[in-house]
């Protein structure tokens, strides 16, 4: 079992996953690029289940298993290729931008509230 896992996780966190084919067009190449991050988790156990104070002890053992595994990715950017230069172009994601813009606004709003309160109890 550990062993197909193994060997999923290792075709799912390819290069390929990386680097996209690279697209051609009048001279200049384009070729694509993701961020990928991966992670998995094994365990097990079987430990005998303690036994209640004052009660016989049980043959019952505590058992357990488990594996998993997780995936994720997004757009980082290209390498565009034309001639002998190799340029990188980010890939702009304005959900994060809007986010990163929100959180900076209400952290100016509470420090300015803050120094207002200072300035009024003067």
């Amino acid at each position: 079992m550990s062993r197909l896992c193994s060997a999923k996780a290792r075709d799912a966190l390819t290069v390929k996953r990386v680097f996209g084919d690279p697209i051609e067009r009048d001279g200049v190449t384009v070729v694509p690029v993701a961020r990928v991050m991966g992670g998995s988790g094994f365990g097990s156990g079987t430990q005998p289940s303690p036994a209640a104070e004052g009660a016989q002890p049980t043959a019952e053992a505590a058992t357990g298993s488990g594996a998993g595994f997780g995936m994720m990715g997004g757009p980082a950017g290209v390498y565009v290729i034309k001639g002998d230069q190799v340029r990188w172009q980010p890939a702009v994601n304005p959900e994060r931008m809007v986010l990163t813009s929100g959180i900076v606004a209400f952290l100016v709003l509470i420090a300015v509230r803050g120094i207002v309160k200072v300035l009024a109890g003067r």
